[in-house]
């Protein structure tokens, strides 16, 4: 199994770890293109493997920086760190998408900025450079990438509720409350909808296959946007 000469070694230098390279292809390779390859091996027993070291490296963390903190606090905390939204954000931070293998309908419909394959394959990365080198290293990769993600837990906690946490920053800013409109597209088996959010004159739009899971990623959206301002 072989990946382009420069995608590994560019991802190892920003990862720190020793990868064994048959190790980090098997990571890269996302389902879609192991089915449309005959069937070859793909990344999901490394990303099951990835889940739980990130959940230990993090749980660990969490444990012995914030003695002040409660059960309830530390689970909430650790819950938006390792979600689904904080491993895409560091899976493009590291710019991972560019080299997942991919099958050409998940190309086609933009697979490579899609938050669950790239938090997938970053769990694989992470199971990658446990077997590869050990639990220290991959736990420090770990500590490392997250660590941006702990100077704003909330954006990441916010990702678990997007609609009420809009609301919550909006009343704070002083607006009116959100305001959703959806259209929906596509025959019934293949329903699209896209929610556009309002909050005074700002707007956000979000796509999915539900019109809850628009709304949500519409509210996240305008969510980042307010939340910027706040921070500013």
């Amino acid at each position: 199994m072989t990946i382009d000469s420069r995608g590994p070694q560019h991802l190892t230098e920003k990862l720190g770890v020793d990868f064994d390279a048959e190790l980090l292809g098997l990571a890269l390779t996302h389902r879609s293109f192991a089915y449309e390859n005959g069937g070859i091996p793909h990344n999901e027993r490394l990303e099951f493997l990835g889940d739980s070291v990130l959940g230990l490296a993090v749980t660990t963390m969490l444990y012995t920086r914030h003695p002040e903190l409660d059960e309830g606090s530390l689970a909430k905390r650790r819950a938006s760190v390792v979600s689904t939204v904080a491993l895409a954000e560091i899976a493009r931070g590291i710019g991972l998408g560019e080299h997942i293998r991919l099958g050409r309908g998940e190309i086609l419909t933009g697979g490579r900025d899609k938050d669950s394959i790239l938090a997938d394959a970053m769990e694989a990365v992470i199971g990658a450079a446990y077997v590869s080198a050990g639990s220290e290293p991959a736990t420090a990769m770990v500590l490392r990438l997250i660590e941006p993600l702990l100077e704003n837990p909330e954006r990441y906690g916010a990702a678990m509720d997007p609609k009420t946490a809009l609301q919550e920053i909006a009343a704070r800013q002083g607006f009116t409350p959100p305001v959703y409109a959806v259209e929906a597209s596509g025959p019934d088996h293949e329903r699209r909808f896209v929610a556009t959010v309002t909050v005074g004159e700002l707007s956000a739009s979000g796509e999915g296959t539900s019109k809850k899971t628009a709304e949500m990623a519409a509210a996240l959206d305008l969510w980042r946007v307010l939340d910027a301002r706040e921070r500013a």
